[in-house]
């Protein structure tokens, strides 16, 4: 990364650790819902959406990867306007190449698979970038996943965060061997990168899009890092992790390591950090209030935004529903 591309992406982390606390304290008011918190894995998803070109590749994020909707063109208002249930107002713009985020673990995989396959079929020459957490690794969606992708040579870069914990259970109890190690078992390489690190994430991950887009087909990266704050806001953490545990994945907080970077290279300095600051507060707050103006989900919303054309026994359970909201 250049200079310039650093600043904008440590700004782009920065934002993430913002809307982060924002959501948390909003959670906790009940205006918001369930929310997973990026904390400690900016460099991670970063990163890897870094290496794509919004305009050309394809997202398929999972439930942590809030940076990278917002790199690849999802406005934060109707990023916000989803977690507030406003599912329509906070639908993706038909010029984002994006899937929708996914709450089901692992379910985004053979999606991002078969859309891998179809740019390949189409001729796009674009890569496909899913994320997925250690703990997605163990679902039978991601092997068969993977499978798929192998054999069929799909430009597609799976990115596992390794963030130490899936959900409460430790990685050393979850899986035996290496996550990256698995996908020579597929027919294409894996490698593991400190996840923690803005540059050597991002430089893999470039490797691999420009492989897919090539048509030398998948990789796999396994991101090293650390989750310092909870799994999502139903989660406390303490129950299961020491506090010297965090204390400790917090002498290598990603966002300090690029600050120290660029402060080395009299690019950084506490003066704009307070400026960053600011301007990111009412970043913030502006698309809270653009999102709280959107309308609020309708009962029809359930129907008319599944299919384009509606067989007749979905029309049927459609008119049933709203004449049970008439009375």
């Amino acid at each position: 990364m250049s200079d310039d591309e650093a600043l904008a992406a440590l700004r782009l982390m920065m934002l993430s650790r913002a809307v982060d606390e924002w959501a948390v304290k909003l959670q906790r008011l009940g205006r918001l819902g369930t929310y997973g918190p990026v904390h400690g894995q900016e460099a991670s998803v970063v990163g890897s959406s870094w290496a794509l070109d919004p305009k050309l590749d394809w997202l398929a994020p999972a439930y942590r990867e809030q940076p990278a909707m917002l790199h690849h063109g999802m406005p934060l208002e109707k990023l916000l306007a989803v977690y507030m249930g406003k599912l329509t107002a906070g639908r993706i713009p038909e010029d984002v190449n994006m899937l929708p985020r996914n709450q089901s673990v692992g379910a985004q995989l053979p999606h991002a698979v078969g859309l891998a396959w179809a740019q390949k079929l189409r001729h796009s020459g674009a890569a496909v970038m899913v994320f997925l957490g250690e703990g997605a690794s163990s679902e039978g969606d991601f092997h068969e996943s993977c499978n798929l992708a192998g054999v069929m040579t799909a430009p597609i870069v799976f990115v596992i965060q390794n963030n130490s914990w899936a959900i409460s259970t430790p990685s050393s109890m979850q899986t035996a061997g290496s996550l990256s190690a698995r996908a020579a078992g597929y027919g294409f390489p894996g490698f593991v990168v400190d996840g923690n690190d803005l540059f050597a994430v991002y430089e893999t991950a470039r490797t691999a899009v420009l492989r897919a887009r090539s048509g030398n087909g998948p990789t796999l990266i396994e991101n090293r890092t650390y989750r310092m704050g909870m799994h999502n806001t139903t989660d406390n953490p303490n129950a299961y992790r020491s506090a010297s545990e965090v204390e400790a994945a917090a002498s290598a907080d990603p966002i300090v390591r690029v600050q120290r970077y660029l402060a080395n290279r009299r690019r950084w300095s506490a003066e704009l950090g307070e400026q960053w600051d600011k301007d990111i507060d009412a970043e913030i707050r502006g698309a809270m209030e653009q999102a709280a103006t959107y309308p609020g989900p309708r009962p029809e919303d359930v129907f008319d935004h599944v299919y384009a054309k509606p067989p007749a026994r979905v029309a049927a359970q459609r008119a049933e529903l709203m004449r049970r909201f008439e009375s």
